[in-house]
């Protein structure tokens, strides 16, 4: 801008006088700085939060079992074959877990998130090991332990049977499960049952 203009300017702009401005109102009722840290606690929050529990086993006190007492369970609609065959120990087991010197909390957790992973993953067929709690050291957690397995296995809708393992297998220290088919699992048995087969026209 030349001389002449930036002297005009000024001339003309002489009594011009600024606009009133209205005091900016705070969002939130606090400065800036408090915003920052209220977010900065809301996200600390939201991280920390605990997660909801889905476990749905009994937290419950279960009666201690003796060490050589058999477990067993069948629900209505498992045929006595199946059955059979799960006692006897004739099926392969795909997954175990083994629960030996954990405490009953723990076994909770570890029962809970092993079974619904066998499920998801298709699994048929598991061993579960809690002990029998012999020795003088392990007797008192064990036996507790073993009384907690039986009632937890018949809260589990997926869990269809259940008996105590073959001496080779653990005995009554440990025990078979025949868990359900998931949905994927059915559809694939549809299939291979549907292949080759030709639908009628009746």
């Amino acid at each position: 801008m030349a001389d002449d203009d930036k002297t005009l300017f000024h001339q003309e702009m002489v009594d011009v006088v600024p606009l009133k401005r209205e005091r900016r109102v705070a969002l939130g009722g606090g400065s800036v700085d408090d915003r920052d840290s209220s977010l900065a606690e809301r996200r600390q929050a939201a991280v920390s939060a605990p997660e909801a529990d889905r476990n749905t086993l009994n937290d419950r006190e279960a009666e201690p079992l003796d060490p050589w007492y058999v477990l067993e369970f069948k629900r209505p609609g498992v045929q006595n074959g199946v059955y059979r065959k799960l006692r006897q120990g004739r099926y392969d087991q795909e997954a175990r877990l083994d629960m030996h010197r954990m405490t009953v909390r723990v076994a909770r957790r570890e029962l809970f998130d092993f079974v619904e992973q066998c499920f998801e993953l298709g699994v048929r067929s598991a061993l579960l090991i809690h002990g029998k709690g012999e020795r003088k050291a392990e007797r008192e957690r064990s036996a507790v332990l073993k009384g907690h397995v039986d009632v937890w296995l018949r809260e589990m809708p997926v869990v269809q049977a259940f008996h105590s393992a073959q001496p080779r297998h653990g005995g009554t220290g440990a025990v078979y499960l025949l868990l359900r088919k998931s949905d994927e699992q059915k559809r694939r048995n549809r299939e291979r049952f549907l292949k080759g087969r030709v639908p009628s026209d009746s």
